[in-house]
């Protein structure tokens, strides 16, 4: 399996249903069966892994991150054991399917406007990004709504959430972990600070639920650290994946990308014990590689399955669905002025720009 195609192209693979990939290093299991199976027992196949940095951190990065205090404790994605049930059961509040549904009103609010004035400067014959434009900003928005936080700086944190990707799944040298390090820091101490803030005046936003749980402070931000990203960023990526496979084929629905062409293209899991997995023997210690979406597998498989399914499931499917009926008619008037650059990282792919210009007018 090449880079790309570890990042959810849509290509299938055939052979084993778990092979070792030298240049990755990870056991890669494509077959949605098998997927299936491993999510299903994190008790053999644990999560341990799911958010270590793919690329070992350089000395001078780890500096940095522990400059903060930076730590990443079991809580949520990296947790089988006893204290992520309750975990869990206190974040899933903010997404039941109630408040999901409340929100939508706020997100074809958000895309409106976003819709609106990207048509407005198509007409005035200007270029336009639809990820900026349109994809970006309403995710984050709508999870900020919803996990009750105000007064938080949406670039800054759109940002981070970036880098935090590129730092901990992909192949950064050790000059750019540096800088995504500083990046990553900078949001961990914006984490603790709103833990602090919370711990002295309770509220009932996302921090004061984890305070009022009994959490540490490191266990509180790293709750928030990855809930912050996953609760938008990848909607987001998810939006603009959607946006590029309409500007190709107009009748694209969001299962479908959901299918072939997730955000989420893979996740990671580790072997708690010697296993056998389809007819292929794992030692101990094994790093496995999922192929979540792109292999034929159902478009329910992209948000996981089991103890770890991503709470955020049906807000993404109702964000992206939305964001699809805002700019459905935007998308059938223009057309890309560039190919897109890509976010391609172990277990994230999407179009990091859509730069679109009007069909009436000569692409660049």
């Amino acid at each position: 399996m090449t880079r790309s195609s570890a990042s959810g192209d849509g290509s299938t693979v055939t052979g084993c249903p778990a092979r070792y990939d030298e240049a990755l290093g990870y056991w890669v299991v494509d077959d949605p069966a098998l997927a299936r199976e491993v999510l299903l027992d994190p008790q053999t196949f644990r999560p341990d892994n799911a958010v270590l940095a793919h690329t070992p951190l350089s000395v001078k990065a780890l500096r940095v991150l522990s400059g903060v205090g930076f730590a990443l404790p079991p809580t949520l994605a990296n947790n089988a054991g006893e204290s992520h049930r309750p975990i869990r059961a206190a974040v899933a509040r903010f997404f039941s399917p109630a408040r999901v549904a409340a929100a939508e009103p706020l997100t074809r609010e958000l895309n409106t406007a976003r819709v609106t004035a990207a048509l407005r400067a198509l007409a005035d014959c200007q270029q336009v990004d639809l990820v900026q434009a349109i994809a970006a900003e309403p995710p984050a928005l709508v999870v900020l709504h919803l996990l009750g936080l105000t007064d938080v700086d949406v670039p800054a944190l759109k940002a981070w959430s970036l880098d935090s990707l590129e730092l901990f799944w992909g192949w950064p040298d050790e000059d750019r972990q540096l800088e995504l390090a500083h990046s990553a820091a900078e949001f961990y101490a914006w984490l603790r600070a709103r833990t602090t803030a919370a711990r002295k005046a309770p509220g009932d936003d996302l921090f004061g639920v984890l305070v009022a749980l009994g959490l540490t402070d490191e266990e509180v931000c790293a709750v928030g650290y990855f809930l912050l990203i996953a609760g938008q960023e990848t909607t987001t990526q998810l939006i603009s994946t959607a946006f590029q496979r309409c500007l190709d084929d107009p009748g694209t629905t969001v299962e479908q990308v959901l299918q072939e062409a997730s955000s989420v293209p893979t996740w990671r899991r580790i072997t708690a014990e010697p296993t056998t997995l389809g007819d292929v023997d794992l030692p101990v210690g094994a790093p496995v590689l999922l192929g979540l979406t792109g292999h034929g597998g159902p478009a329910d498989l992209a948000f996981g399955i089991g103890i770890h399914r991503c709470l955020g499931a049906a807000l993404a499917r109702m964000e992206t669905q939305v964001a699809l009926d805002c700019a459905r008619d935007l998308l059938s008037s223009v057309r890309l002025a560039e190919p897109p650059p890509m976010i391609d990282l172990l277990s994230f792919r999407a179009p990091a720009q859509l730069v679109v210009t009007s069909s009436g007018h000569k692409a660049v």
